[in-house]
Order: structure tokens, then sequence, then C-alpha cells
């Protein structure tokens, strides 16, 4: 039964919700939809990601913790957990798969285990439509079968099969299959592929394509893939319990080539450029994206593409973006971490060092 706590069975009620990793890329944009929606928020993050800013994140109560270190007493008077934290993307994953694995599956296990015990009631994990892998032309819904390339897809399926698994009428997980993000945020990240292709022309002129550009992907918008975390905490339990979504528009899935011609076209005197090694991409997936808009009816996604190009160039231009911050370590998870454990800062399995907290950056390349 847990510590006790109450149960949410309706729509419109205000919810206190715990946000874990608010100070990453995701959270930063997800704090504020949750208050404006009425709810009072609590984070959860080891600050890992604190200091790779790009414009002011919200400020918010919370618990310096890594996920790693929860227990129930962490969760105690929550009516709902996001559970944001994680390992990234593919190539943060990539550089120790057993840490990867370790984080993001048996991390995001222990969340709602605890979240379980503590008696908390609606649990909404952030999956990945990386799960799919390599699954060529085929429009997946939401009972495609998995074919993950790389650790990062295959911790995110380890996850959801651990936490569905708690599953009880007490315990109502729902895993949101997020397609790959982009647009402004707080803590923003650039190597994410419709941040990366524009921030490359803004900062050089060129549309620089690291691969052939013939790969699919489902693409959202960072503020749609908060809008749709705050509907289905706040739909009926009866829509969304143990349910799984892809998350976007069906209508938004492109070739990465296409992406780049978007970019070429909103950013004035940019060309497309491939890389030298440019060579094909295995993760090639699209999806559809319609259970999730007729479960949830009040998820209403804003952004297009091209609209969220529009404000990426915007703000990078805004920024007086360079180079250097295209390919340093601020915008880079990848490198931010390994310059980070360089520098003695970080062990490596991604813990601060003793009493060591995230480290200031300024500038770009450090």
């Amino acid at each position: 039964m847990g510590f006790g706590c109450r149960a949410l069975e309706g729509v419109g009620l205000t919810m206190r919700v715990l946000v874990t990793g608010h100070r990453g890329y995701l959270g930063g944009v997800l704090v504020p939809q949750l208050r404006a929606a009425g709810h009072d928020v609590v984070g959860l993050d080891s600050g890992l990601f604190e200091r790779c800013t790009f414009t002011s994140p919200p400020e918010v109560a919370a618990l310096d913790l890594d996920i790693r270190d929860v227990r129930p007493e962490h969760f105690l008077g929550f009516d709902a957990v996001v559970h944001l934290a994680g390992i990234s993307n593919d190539p943060l994953g990539d550089l120790d798969a057993d840490v990867t694995f370790d984080i993001n599956h048996r991390g995001a296990a222990l969340v709602a285990r605890a979240a379980k015990t503590a008696g908390v009631s609606r649990f909404v994990q952030s999956s990945s439509c990386s799960l799919y892998g390599s699954a060529g032309e085929e429009l997946l819904d939401e009972s495609a079968d998995f074919n993950p390339v790389t650790p990062y897809g295959v911790s995110k399926v380890l996850a959801e099969d651990a936490i569905r698994a708690m599953a009880d009428d007490d315990f109502h997980p729902t895993f949101l299959r997020n397609g790959t993000a982009y647009g402004v945020a707080p803590h923003l990240r650039i190597d994410l592929v419709v941040n990366n292709l524009t921030a490359f022309a803004v900062a050089t002129g060129e549309v620089l394509l690291k691969s052939n550009g013939n790969a699919l992907r489902p693409l959202v918008h960072a503020a749609d893939i908060g809008r749709a975390f705050v509907a289905v905490l706040e739909a009926p339990l009866d829509a969304v319990s143990g349910e799984a979504f892809n998350v976007g528009r069906t209508g938004e899935n492109y070739r990465i080539r296409d992406v780049a011609a978007l970019v070429e076209a909103a950013v004035p005197g940019s060309r497309v450029r491939f890389a030298d090694d440019a060579g094909a991409d295995i993760r090639n997936y699209r999806v559809n994206c319609d259970k999730l808009a007729e479960a949830v009816p009040a998820y209403e996604p804003a952004w297009t593409v091209a609209t969220g190009v529009d404000e990426l160039a915007a703000a990078y231009a805004a920024a007086d973006l360079t180079l250097d911050d295209v390919v340093g370590t601020r915008y880079l998870r990848i490198r931010y971490v390994e310059h980070l454990i360089e520098e003695g800062l970080l062990t490596s399995d991604l813990r601060w060092r003793s009493s060591i907290t995230a480290p200031s950056l300024t500038g770009g390349a450090r």
C-alpha cells in the first residue's frame, strides 16, 4: 500500500508533481508549462547539465539528487512523477553502455519503485521513438516491434518493461515515446538534428549534413513534448494508465536531407554541404502519432519543423552564436561530459566527485 498519497481519478485537479531531470533540455520547458496549468512543481536533478544554459532556466524548489540514490521518502506527498532524467542521446549513451543501462534502465526502475512505495498514483516515463531503431519506411504505431540499434534505445525498452510490470490499481505508469526533439530551451542542446543543422547555418553559412540525409525521423518541438506530458497528467486514468504513446504529429516525419533544405531556405545565404565522411545512418524510422491525439484530445501540438527552424535561427542570431558554441562543450552533451571527466570533476560513472557541483561555463569550447 506504500506510505499513502491521495489518488487522482479525475481531470482538472491541481497536482503536486515531482519532475526528475528538471535542469535538462526538456525539463526547463516543461516546468513552466506545468506551473501555467496550475500545478505545484518540485524538481529532482543531480545538476549534471545545470550550466549548459542558453536562456534563463526557471527557478524551482528542488532535490539535488542522483536518481540512482532515490528512496521512497523523497516522493512522499506527490500526486505524480514525471521522469525525464537520464542519458539523453545515442552518442552519450555509447560512451559507456553499462552506465547508460544503470541510469536509463535500472535508475528509471528505481525511481518508479520508490514512487510507487511512497503512494504516488501517476507516473509518466519519458521514453523515446529510438526504441524502434532501424525500421525502414513503414509507418509505425505503438504496437510495432522494437529494433533498437544503440545502448540508449535498448535502455528505453528495458525501462518500459520494468516499469510496466509495476502497474496495478494504485500505480498508473504512462510511457511517452518522444520523437526527436528540437527548439529553443533554457538548457539548450545542439546535438539534436534540427538544432544542429540550424546552428551550423547561422554560425558558418553551411547546413552541414553529417550523414547522407536519407534517414527518416519523427521530429517534435520540445514545447509540444511538454504539452503531451501536461495533457497526459491531466487525462482520465482509464485513457492513459499503462499506455504508450508516440509523441509528435504523424505529418512531421522527415528525411534529414529535407530538414536541411528547410534550414537552407530559412537562413539567408546558407548552403547545404555534406561532411567528407557523411554516410548512411542505420537509425531510420517514421511513426504514427494518432493514438495520443485520439486518447487525449487535450493534446494539441503547436509547432512544425519549419516554424521551429525560424525560432532557432532568430534565437541563434540574437545570441551571436559562433562556431565555438556549436562544436564546443557547452551545448553538446557528450563533449560536456567528456570535459568534466577529463578535468577530474566527474567520475566515469557520471557522478560528481565528493562535494563538487557543476562548474560554470560561460562560452563555447572549454
